[in-house]
C-alpha cells in the first residue's frame, strides 16, 4: 500500500508546486553542451563528458538536499526556491561524506569484479580457450562476479534512502546511512515493490532518452541509416530530452520522498 499511496500523492503535489521543477530543469541544462557537443565532435563530448562527472560530484550532494527539502514541502503544501538553497548548503556536508562512502564502496566492488573478470580471461585464453577450459574455474568465476553485482545491488537497495533520512531526519552522513538501512530492513516488500516500479520507469525512460541521443550521433546516422543530424533535428531533440528529464527527474524527487514518508511516520 505505501508503494500506491506514494504514488497517488506524487502528482498533486507536482501540479501545486512547479518551481519544483526548476532545480531539475538547471540541472538538465548544463547537460546539453555535451550533447551537441556528441552531434559535432564525439570524441571531444567524451572529454566535456567527463569533466561533468568531476562537477556533477560536487554539486550533487547540494542538488539533492535542496530537491529532498523542497519536495518535502511541496508535498504538505507549497515550496519555495529557498528551501533548495537553505537546506542543500545546511546538508551539502553529510551528503557529501556519505555520497563519497557509497562511491568508495562501489569502486571497490567494481574492482574486484573487473580483476578477477580479467584474471579469468587470462585464464581461459591461456588454457586453449573456452572450449577447454576448466567446468570448476569458470563457474568459480562467475560465483564471484555474480556475489558481487549482488553485494552491489544490496547496498544500492538498503542505502537508497540515506539523503532522505539525512534531510528529513536531521542526521549525520554515517546515521543517515544506518537509518536508511534499517528502514529498508523494516519494510522489505514495500521497498522492494517500490524499487521495482522506479527500475522499469528508469529503464523505460533510459530506453527513450537513448534512443532520441542516437539522433544526435554521426555514427547512427552512418551505421543505421538514420538522418544526419542537422540543427532542427538537435533543437528538437534537445528540447525532448531536456523536458522528458526535468518531469522524471521532478516526479522521482517527490515520490521517493513520499515513500520515504509513508515509511517513516
Amino acid at each position: 500500500m505505501a508503494v500506491l499511496n506514494a504514488l497517488r500523492r506524487t502528482p498533486s503535489a507536482l501540479r501545486r508546486n512547479p518551481m519544483l521543477l526548476v532545480p531539475v530543469l538547471a540541472l538538465s541544462l548544463i547537460q546539453v553542451p555535451q550533447l551537441a557537443l556528441q552531434a559535432v565532435d564525439p570524441l571531444l563530448s567524451s572529454i566535456v563528458s567527463l569533466g561533468m562527472s568531476l562537477v556533477f560530484l560536487v554539486v550533487m550532494p547540494f542538488f539533492h538536499g535542496g530537491l529532498i527539502a523542497m519536495a518535502d514541502e511541496a508535498l504538505d503544501g507549497r515550496t519555495a526556491l529557498q528551501t533548495f538553497v537553505d537546506d542543500g548548503k545546511a546538508n551539502y556536508v553529510s551528503l557529501l561524506v556519505a555520497y563519497l562512502a557509497l562511491m568508495a564502496v562501489n569502486f571497490a566492488l567494481g574492482m574486484v569484479a573487473f580483476f578477477v573478470a580479467l584474471f579469468g580471461g587470462i585464464f581461459v585464453l591461456g588454457g586453449g580457450g573456452l572450449e577447454s577450459a576448466n567446468l570448476a574455474v569458470l563457474a568459480a568465476i562467475g560465483i564471484v562476479v555474480a556475489i558481487v553485482v549482488l553485494l552491489y545491488l544490496l547496498v544500492l537497495f538498503f542505502l537508497q534512502f540515506y539523503g532522505q533520512a539525512i534531510v528529513l531526519e536531521d542526521m549525520g552522513a554515517v546515521d543517515g546511512l544506518k537509518h536508511s538501512a534499517s528502514v529498508v530492513r523494516h519494510h522489505l516488500v514495500s521497498t522492494l515493490g517500490y524499487s521495482v516500479l522506479v527500475g522499469v520507469l528508469s529503464g523505460v525512460f533510459g530506453g527513450v532518452f537513448g534512443v532520441l541521443s542516437l539522433l544526435l550521433s554521426p555514427q547512427s546516422a552512418t551505421t543505421l541509416g538514420l538522418p544526419e543530424p542537422s540543427l532542427p533535428i538537435m533543437v528538437v531533440v534537445g528540447l525532448l530530452i531536456l523536458a522528458g528529464g526535468t518531469l522524471f527527474g521532478g516526479f522521482f524527487a517527490v515520490y521517493s520522498v513520499s515513500f520515504y514518508r509513508e515509511l517513516t511516520r
